[in-house]
């Protein structure tokens, strides 16, 4: 099998590539290779290797920055998976993409389902939200499995902004009136190699897209408590920080999010029997990584 994966430098990517490594020839790129932003050049990436499977681990994931670069935002979340999925259509390959909880606006009690109509609340939701709708018309065969709240032991991200922060002796204000699940790259990823060894899971049309995140859910405050509670931290040199809850309204931003995030899996469970591992019970074994020496 070959695989063309794009955003290899990425949260995910960075995982993708090594759990994909066992099914095929894998060919990465970083935005270096392969800008979403230039069609041209995707078109060109694509023929060029010829893959069987594509896998789209590349996006415009600057939440904030994204409401005064809507048009970069639309070309990259919006456009581009559009033409990898027109491509893996003529090629007749399977097309791998990611969506987010943000095209939701948060407004529901209860956990999204795939079923649930849209209706993001910022640029970066709505530009996801175009990609994601683009992929389901081109008619090719795809997964796109839709995540939340993405952390990795390396990049930049809400575990390694924590514990940046705390390394700096500062005390923290985090927002707990915001809910959904944390999800570690690495599960996504071996979750993705273990989906494209049940190809039947892929097919055209709506009914390609799962959720897929893990387990459980809390807040952002549920999050940041656990990481300073972690036994991991005293081998880390850091002390837990003075941690305050406060509502989104005393932490504005840019970009509006939405307070509900929790997903719906029981779709992918079903199909595929898979179902990720708790929250919790991922952060401690990314915390564990941070300290080991190849973290």
């Amino acid at each position: 099998m070959r695989i063309l994966l794009t955003g290899a430098d990425g949260q995910v990517g960075w995982e993708l590539r090594r759990a994909l490594a066992p099914l095929g020839e894998v060919a990465a790129f970083d935005r270096q290779g392969l800008d979403l932003a230039d069609p041209d050049q995707i078109v060109r990436r694509v023929r060029e290797v010829r893959p069987g499977v594509v896998v789209n681990a590349a996006a415009y994931t600057a939440v904030d920055r994204a409401e005064t670069e809507p048009e970069l935002a639309r070309a990259v979340n919006g456009r581009a998976p559009g033409v990898l999925a027109e491509e893996a259509r003529r090629l007749d390959a399977l097309l791998v993409h990611y969506s987010t909880d943000y095209v939701f606006d948060g407004a529901k009690i209860e956990p999204y389902t795939e079923d649930d109509a849209p209706n993001p609340i910022n640029v970066y939701g709505r530009t996801k939200l175009e990609g994601d709708r683009a992929v389901a018309a081109s008619g090719c065969r795809h997964l796109t499995l839709r995540t939340s709240w993405i952390y990795a032991t390396r990049g930049t991200n809400f575990l390694l902004t924590m514990l940046r922060l705390a390394r700096a002796g500062r005390a923290l204000r985090v927002v707990e009136d915001q809910v959904g699940a944390p999800t570690w790259a690495r599960d996504v990823a071996n979750a993705t190699a273990t989906l494209l060894g049940k190809p039947g899971l892929a097919v055209p049309g709506p009914d390609g897209l799962s959720h897929l995140c893990a387990a459980g859910h809390t807040s952002w405050f549920g999050f940041a408590r656990a990481i300073f509670d972690s036994p991991e931290l005293a081998r880390l040199g850091i002390a837990p920080p003075a941690l305050e809850a406060i509502p989104t309204s005393a932490y504005p931003t840019p970009a509006r999010r939405p307070q509900n995030s929790r997903l719906d899996c029981s779709r992918i469970a079903g199909r595929a029997g898979l179902r990720l591992a708790r929250w919790d019970e991922a952060l401690r074994g990314a915390m564990a990584e941070l300290r080991s020496p190849q973290a």
